[in-house]
């Protein structure tokens, strides 16, 4: 089996209506639903707690608030799965209820 990392992107005005609700049923549901291959999980703060930090050439760091873009959509939270392939993290990526979309990683295993 293998490791993916599903990130789940949100509208930043939806995120904030939604900031401290409890989770919803449609993730309530996919978590039942597929929770032996759901290893990790977790929503995000708002896009504006978010800290970007930049190695700036010299040895050292250049740290700003927010992300590392501003966008209208951005990352919402995360499911870390696993999965026996690709095609298997595609089929339960399509069941996360996210408002926007999800982009799903395969995870390096370092051994």
């Amino acid at each position: 089996m293998s490791k993916y990392l599903i990130l789940i992107y949100q509208d930043e005005t939806v995120a904030r209506q939604a900031e401290g609700e409890s989770i919803s049923a449609s993730y309530q549901e996919f978590m039942q639903r597929r929770g032996s291959s759901l290893l990790s999980g977790a929503a995000l703060h708002p896009s504006s707690t978010a800290t970007s930090m930049r190695r700036d050439g010299a040895g050292g760091f250049l740290v700003t608030d927010g992300p590392f873009t501003e966008s209208k959509e951005t990352l919402g939270g995360y499911y870390l799965i696993e999965a026996a392939d690709l095609d298997e993290a595609l089929e339960i990526a399509k069941e996360v209820p996210a408002g926007v979309g999800v982009e799903v990683w395969p995870v390096r295993v370092v051994s």
